[in-house]
């Protein structure tokens, strides 16, 4: 059976499950589940209030003086009363976004127990991990677009760090600290600006609380957010909740743990977190080593320990209508770089970030807006990459590179009242987003070179404006129509000219001299959206979307020596706007028996921004034609592109078991990336079919899981290898339940036990550029423990 076959059978083969499982409509209806609520805000700016039980109320909506018009109730909901706990490991669906997006709950991430953001999402239907350095540096790729195409925010506001400008990088976000992930596949750029053309990763947690605490215990999958403000008793008495996170893993004899406080009263909620984890070089199945025998192993990634560190502190002031608040963090993290040349150099990185972060919500009493927010953040990032200068010689450690990354940023968004326009209700929300960086890369190894670290200090200002319109027809047809336009000024240094052979070290003037250069662009973009309620609790969606996007500066004024993709990379101040052109449809069931959701999607890029590997090698100063120098010649360039792809994934609850509930789970992903001319689009995922089991009650939650990665043979023609498949087996039992404080004084648990990788089995990711020397851990057991006081 061919594999373009062996795709259409197991989607037929899904197809007919779904029809199957809406049309019989018996299935686990004996007990029925109690579905999680689910609120998600990255994806637009318009935030629908939700209604719940209350107290008496401190503000209520008016009536429109002059026309028609809808206004959520904006008190501070009574906490919910006698209703049954929401169970673990429910597939969450979101319906009600225009975007398609994967939410990744409080209660997954305490399971999951993954250091990095693209650990977490690895084995997610369309989205996986860069995998450079595991468990240290992996950046999330969605769609197979990856650092300069993909945003990652926390709380409204951008991660900061420098992860986008190398994939050694670690993204400074930790999911340890994190309360919910919200993946947004597809263009996010009309919200977070033209570096988000494939998708974004927003994290959020209660670091700026906009809710005060509430000491009632609440429901167990709360997805980690307490119902917003403004505010109904907010003076009244003080309130103080704990929670410890800890853990330990078998793979690398791995240790963290976390403390989150909350606490509030008389109008004044503050809270603080600290965390830290450590981990050893990781156990593997086999030698890491793909092409180049003989190095020294002991059943251990060479050169792969970790640990980090953050701590936070953060306060918000509640006032009658709304909250202001503010933040500052503290992330730190020293991990090790494997592979052949990183564990001969004994490579690590030496990160620290500092974050301050300021947001605020005023809903006024008006008859026009109902909510203005705003977020201002500032991070001072630096890392330097430390090494043997000589591997022979230990005394030659020391610093090789340093990053650093000082970035301001700051969004505004007023949310209109809703009103009657006759053919539909209109929403509409405005927005305005600006923001600084400052970027050095300097090496001391030999300063007065012409070609001294990846590029000289260069700088960018981005100002742009955007405004998303919701037009809601009847309850079960809504649309949207969005726009943005942004302004981006940079400017840097590079030389004249980089011929493909050269070498400054016998001969400076065989490249141009250093150069000012101060690129500016203008990028536009658009979309338009429709969702459709149908029979079945079904929800239809498509969406078109036209989206620009303006070159980084890595891709302009590179013109050095790039360790991280083993590259001399050589960036090109004349690149053009790349624009993408996307359709994509999507049909999703969240409630019943059944839910699922299914996406479909077709991208043509032109002007696709890439790194081009001309066959030439290159050393720190010098490249020549052809093989013998350690480094690929890389020229950042522009091609005609096109990326087309699927994916589903589904939960059926088959029916009543020993006092719960099991059922079945599977998922499918592809993604296919060529140029114009046939060719490949370089690293892209494999495709990747999985399923599994589980049971689960209010307590207990136990699944098992295996995801087969195809192998990748669609590789580009110069610089790649094919990858082979695998198969990921991992199980989990989780056990949760509510406590007599006076015992211990915690209020609720909850402890499990997680396999991952059982079969043990080679797993090389094909989109990391590290892939033939660097596996993915091997069989590991991680248990843990969650207390909240």
């Amino acid at each position: 059976m061919t594999l373009r076959k062996k795709r259409a059978f197991h989607i037929g083969s899904a197809s007919w499950l779904l029809l199957g499982a809406m049309s019989s409509g018996a299935l686990a209806q004996e007990t029925p589940t109690q579905l999680p609520d689910i609120t998600v805000t990255a994806p637009s700016p318009i935030q629908r209030h939700r209604t719940a039980p209350t107290r008496t109320p401190t503000r209520v909506a008016r009536a429109a003086p002059s026309r028609s018009r809808e206004r959520a109730d904006a008190v501070q909901p009574a906490p919910a009363a006698a209703a049954p706990a929401p169970q673990q490991g429910v597939l969450p669906v979101v319906t009600d976004q225009f975007a398609t997006v994967t939410v990744i709950p409080n209660e997954e991430l305490r399971r999951s127990g993954a250091a990095t953001l693209g650990d977490l999402l690895f084995s997610k239907p369309g989205i996986t991990g860069s995998s450079f350095a595991p468990g240290a540096s992996s950046r999330p790729i969605i769609r197979g677009l990856d650092v300069n195409r993909v945003g990652i925010v926390e709380n409204g506001l951008g991660g900061g760090g420098a992860s986008d400008l190398g994939e050694d990088h670690f993204v400074p976000i930790d999911p340890l600290s994190t309360n919910q992930i919200e993946v947004v596949r597809g263009p996010a750029a009309l919200r977070y600006g033209s570096t988000s053309i494939g998708g974004v990763v927003s994290a959020t947690n209660n670091r700026i609380p906009d809710a005060m605490p509430t000491c009632t215990a609440a429901p167990f999958q709360s997805y980690g957010l307490p119902v917003k403000a403004p505010l109904a008793d907010a003076g009244g008495p003080g309130c103080l909740n704990v929670e410890t996170r800890t853990s330990v893993s078998s793979v690398n004899r791995g240790v963290d743990g976390g403390m989150l406080l909350d606490a509030g009263g008389n109008n004044v909620a503050v809270h603080a977190d600290v965390y830290g984890r450590t981990t050893s070089d990781y156990s593997i199945p086999s030698y890491p080593y793909l092409f180049v025998p003989g190095q020294p192993f002991n059943g251990r990634q060479p050169n792969s320990a970790t640990q980090s560190d953050g701590a936070s502190v953060g306060a918000s002031y509640f006032f009658q209508g709304g909250f202001i608040g503010a933040a500052i963090t503290q992330n730190d993290s020293l991990y090790h770089i494997p592979g052949i040349d990183g564990a001969d150099h004994q490579t690590r990185i030496d990160a620290h970030q500092t974050k301050i972060a300021v947001k605020g919500e005023y809903r006024p009493d008006a008859a026009a807006i109902d909510a203005v927010r705003f977020w201002v953040g500032a991070t001072d990032y630096r890392h330097n990459e430390i090494g043997l200068a000589d591997p022979a010689d230990p005394l030659s450690d020391g610093v090789r590179q340093t990053f650093t990354s000082k970035e301001q940023e700051a969004r505004v968004e007023v949310q209109m009242m809703p009103f009657n326009a006759r053919f539909a209700t209109v929403t509409t929300a405005f927005g305005l987003q600006g923001g600084h960086q400052e970027l050095t890369a300097p090496s001391p190894d030999d300063p007065t070179s012409p070609l001294n670290g990846l590029w000289d200090p260069n700088k960018n200002n981005r100002v742009a404006g955007y405004v998303f319109n919701e037009l809601k027809f009847t309850d079960t047809t809504k649309a949207q129509i969005a726009g943005r336009i942004e302004h981006v000024d940079l400017s840097g240094t590079t030389p004249a000219f980089i011929p493909p052979v050269f070498d400054v070290a016998t001969d400076p003037a065989s490249i141009g001299p250093a150069t000012p250069q101060y690129p500016s662009f203008t990028p536009k973009s658009g979309s338009i959206g429709l969702i459709q309620n149908l029979p079945w609790d079904l929800v239809a969606s498509a969406t078109a979307q036209y989206v620009e996007r303006a070159p980084k500066p890595a891709e302009l004024f590179s013109r050095g020596p790039h360790d991280a993709t083993a590259t001399f990379d050589i960036g090109n101040p004349n690149l053009g706007i790349e624009t993408a052109k996307s359709i994509e449809i999507g049909l999703r069931r969240a409630t019943g028996p059944l839910r699922f959701e299914l996406t479909g999607y077709y991208t043509r890029f032109d002007g696709f921004i890439f790194r081009r590997l001309t066959g030439n090698t290159c050393d720190e100063s010098a490249c020549q034609l052809g093989p013998g120098l350690e480094l690929n010649q890389a020229r950042y360039s522009q091609r005609d592109a096109i990326f087309r792809g699927a994916e589903f994934q589904s939960q059926l609850d088959i029916g009543p078991l020993n006092g719960g509930i099991w059922g079945i789970e599977n998922q499918f992903d592809v993604v296919r990336a060529t140029f114009t001319d046939g060719t490949n689009v370089p690293r892209i995922p494999p495709v990747r079919l999985g399923g599994g089991f589980y049971w689960r009650d209010s307590n207990w939650l136990t699944r098992i899981n295996l995801v087969h990665a195809f192998a990748q043979n669609d590789i580009a023609v110069i610089g790649e290898t094919p990858t082979a498949g695998y198969n990921l087996l991992n199980a989990e039992i989780t056990y949760n339940t509510k406590l007599n404080s006076s015992w211990i004084g915690a209020r609720e648990m909850t402890l499990g036990l997680v396999g991952n990788n059982l079969l043990n089995q080679n797993i090389r990711n094909s989109v990391s550029y590290t892939k033939d020397e660097v596996l993915m851990p091997g069989l590991g057991i991680r248990a843990f423990a969650n207390l909240k006081f």
